[in-house]
């Protein structure tokens, strides 16, 4: 009889079995599965499939597409002096999938000439990176950001603080924000890291561009 390898079999489980569970990482006070807490609009909440966000008076979302074919895999909620960045992917049920999207990013950070340190946040090691920029009046300058990933079940969102929300996060509106995301990965089988796209909600209004 052919046995799998111990690699085949977690495949194999991952797939087959649609019951969240909970993978390591600390989420007592959010981001939230869609098992924990629902969102409604009498709640605040915007529905864009895979994500639920609250609307914050103060907060501007922008959905940009990935690709051509108009695909959207990330929401950015932008402040008078920050924004913040959502992806959320699939994961396993063991969790694990932070740790090798950082080492990506880091690669990443240091082909671009950028600089990076690893810190201990709320939910595990973060990245505070800085980015050559060039700033809105022509002068050389750097980026900051922040980039936490936060494991639930069977998935992993990646937010990207930008601007004053990256130096201080823990007193930005922005983090609260954060904590009051809610994933909503649904039980069909996903490929680890696949995105999990997004929505434009039906009664969207588009802001008018400014020149």
């Amino acid at each position: 009889m052919a046995r799998l390898r111990k690699k085949d079999r977690q495949e194999v489980e991952d797939v087959v079995v649609a019951t969240p569970e909970e993978a390591p990482g600390v989420r007592d006070q959010g981001p939230w599965d869609s098992t924990e807490k629902s969102g409604t609009e009498e709640q605040g909440y915007i529905d864009l499939g895979s994500l639920l966000v609250r609307g914050e008076e103060g907060f501007a979302l922008q959905l940009p597409a990935d690709n051509e074919e108009g695909d959207i895999g990330s929401v950015m909620l932008v402040a008078e002096d920050s924004a913040l960045e959502l992806r959320a992917f699939a994961a396993t049920r063991s969790g694990g999938l932070w740790d090798e999207v950082r080492a990506d990013i880091l690669e990443e950070v240091s082909r671009l000439g950028g600089e990076y340190a690893e810190e201990e946040g709320p939910y595990g090691t973060e990245l505070q990176v800085t980015m050559p920029a060039t700033m809105p009046d022509g002068e050389t300058g750097v980026q900051p950001s922040r980039i936490i990933g936060i494991e639930g079940p069977r998935w992993m969102l990646r937010a990207t603080l930008l601007g004053q929300a990256a130096l201080f996060p823990e007193e930005h509106a922005l983090m609260a924000a954060l904590r009051d995301v809610i994933v909503v990965r649904g039980a069909e089988p996903r490929i680890q890291r696949e995105p999990l796209l997004l929505t434009i909600p039906p009664n969207a209004i588009a802001a008018p561009v400014e020149d």
